[in-house]
């Protein structure tokens, strides 16, 4: 897809979020928009496989069978079969999107009670089956009787009907293997909502290209991965990101399980639609909803590679029954009440293969706080399990200016030092927000993967040296990024003043000569 599609298709999207723009907040319409681009995909993936895969032979398009038609009773029985086996769910050819926008474009047609139905059968198909618990209540979100859509029936039927037409002239290009125009529409949908909303519907999105950084740490010297995990996986980027690094697709399954959990019900949601997407199979994704920490859901799994950005200095119950906690036992202290950075990190280090490497996006507290936190610190240095630190640029998150660290944490290092990457620098500057452009990407995953040291960039610090420091992690301790000012020479600065002193003196009598002609008083 080339840069001038790729404009078109997100002023297409952006056209379309607009048709509700003003009627509700814009988390509210996200999940009005994503969750008719999900249904515009379930709908032309499954009608490509009947078409392609099932009915080809026969001559037939699914589209046209009639159910009233005993004989094409029967073959709809069949490709039922076949549909929940391999996609997981089922739509009759009534329920294609294509067919309930053309409904909806017909004078006079009313398609919402038509539209609810289908949303709900598509959840129904997939009970009693594997698929269920991916697909139930993935439509919650899209309340089609909400005022917000208009004040009537009618109005709120006008307004659907044209957000189907808008959607149902996008070419999502879902037979090009080698094209992903649907996740990216996706991808910029869900970045534009977190940008324009703020903290509000940024906190379960990583921009893009701090994604990929963690991605990339995570997938050093990896061509495949058995597993991928995201304790507070928001809209499933992370996941997401991880696998496009390794070159993901149906065909080259290089990641072996996704695996994430998030407390928000709405976000969850987004989530497994995201997942489904993105063609990663039910049976390959593992979502679930729930406080991670309180309620952890994969207790028992540990997992190649872990990803997260968890809510910064969030706060949890920090209950004693936790002391005897597997996750947090070892440690001694759990991570204050109201602040659980530390308890993330250690909730992820437990579910950590022992050859696996895990990135977690923290606030810059958590690298010099003293007290629980401070002890909690140290013992991951003296395990040497701490592989590197990397300073964040501020003003790069949807929601917040402060500045962020990236935690690189392995169990089973290769080296005896910690890496310190001062990235501060390393940002485009935005009218409202900073990004990283592909050249400070570059530069951060380059940094951690030669842990070449770099004047005023990178330093590698022995167990000694951080033992000094009494662990606090604060990276200027570790990377001085001083500049000092170039020396002056008195001498040159003195003869120069002295020379300006001489031509102002010239200066002087010329304008005295020019005032006498003129008849003037001098001014000096």
């Amino acid at each position: 897809m080339t840069e001038e599609q790729k404009k078109k298709l997100e002023q297409k999207l952006w056209d379309i979020a607009n048709e509700l723009r003003g009627r509700m907040d814009a988390d509210e319409f996200r999940d009005y928009i994503l969750g008719f681009i999900f249904y515009k995909y379930l709908s032309e993936r499954l009608h490509i496989y009947v078409d392609q895969e099932l009915l080809k032979s026969e001559g037939l398009a699914f589209a046209s069978l009639d159910e009233g038609n005993p004989v094409h009773q029967g073959i709809l029985g069949a490709v039922q079969e076949n549909c929940i086996d391999s996609l997981g769910y089922y739509l009759r050819p009534r329920e294609l999107f294509s067919e309930v926008a053309k409904r909806g474009a017909e004078p006079g047609s009313f398609i919402l009670a038509d539209l609810s139905d289908t949303l709900n059968n598509i959840q129904k198909s997939t009970m009693g089956n594997e698929s269920e618990e991916d697909f139930v209540n993935l439509f919650e979100d899209l309340d089609l009787n909400s005022s917000k859509l208009g004040r009537s029936n009618e109005a709120r039927n006008t307004l659907i009907s044209k957000v189907l037409a808008h959607l149902e002239s996008i070419d999502f290009e879902l037979t090009n293997s080698n094209s992903d125009v649907l996740g990216d529409a996706y991808e910029y949908l869900i970045g534009k909502f977190a940008s324009g909303a703020g903290k509000k519907a940024g906190e379960f999105y990583t921009p893009q290209q701090v994604s990929t950084v963690l991605a990339k740490i995570v997938t050093t010297g990896k061509a495949r991965l058995r597993s991928v995990y995201d304790p507070t996986c928001g809209s499933a980027s992370l996941l997401l990101r991880v696998a496009r690094e390794l070159g993901y697709k149906k065909t080259n399954k290089s990641v072996g399980e996704f695996v994430g959990q998030e407390l928000n019900r709405t976000t969850y949601n987004l989530a497994r639609m995201n997942m489904i997407l993105h063609g990663v199979h039910y049976l390959d994704f593992d979502i679930q909803q729930e406080d991670t920490l309180e309620h952890p859901q994969h207790m028992g799994q540990t997992f190649e590679a872990i990803v997260a950005n968890p809510p910064f200095s969030a706060k949890w119950s920090a209950n004693k029954i936790f002391e005897s906690d597997d996750r947090f036992a070892e440690y001694g202290r759990l991570a204050p009440a109201s602040k659980a950075d530390f308890a993330f990190v250690q909730h992820m280090l437990h579910h950590l293969d022992e050859d696996g490497t895990m990135a977690v996006i923290l606030p810059h507290g958590v690298l010099f706080r003293g007290g629980a936190e401070g002890a909690i610190r140290e013992f991951l240095i003296r395990r040497n399990w701490l592989d590197a630190v990397i300073g964040l640029p501020e003003n790069i998150f949807y929601g917040t200016g402060i500045p962020t660290c990236i935690l690189v944490l392995k169990k089973c290092k290769e080296t005896e030092d910690v890496l310190f990457v001062d990235a501060s620098t390393c940002f485009q500057r935005g009218k409202n927000q900073n990004w990283l452009g592909e050249e400070d990407v570059n530069r951060i995953v380059g940094a951690y993967r030669t842990r070449a040291e770099e004047e005023r960039f990178t330093h590698r610090a022995l167990l000694a040296e951080i033992e000094e420091n009494d662990f606090n992690l604060n990276i200027p301790r570790y990377v001085d990024t001083f500049v000092p000012e170039p020396p002056v020479d008195l001498e040159k600065v003195i003869r120069r003043v002295e020379q300006i002193n001489l031509d102002m003196r010239d200066v002087d009598e010329e304008l005295r000569g020019f005032c006498a002609e003129l008849g003037l008083e001098a001014p000096l």
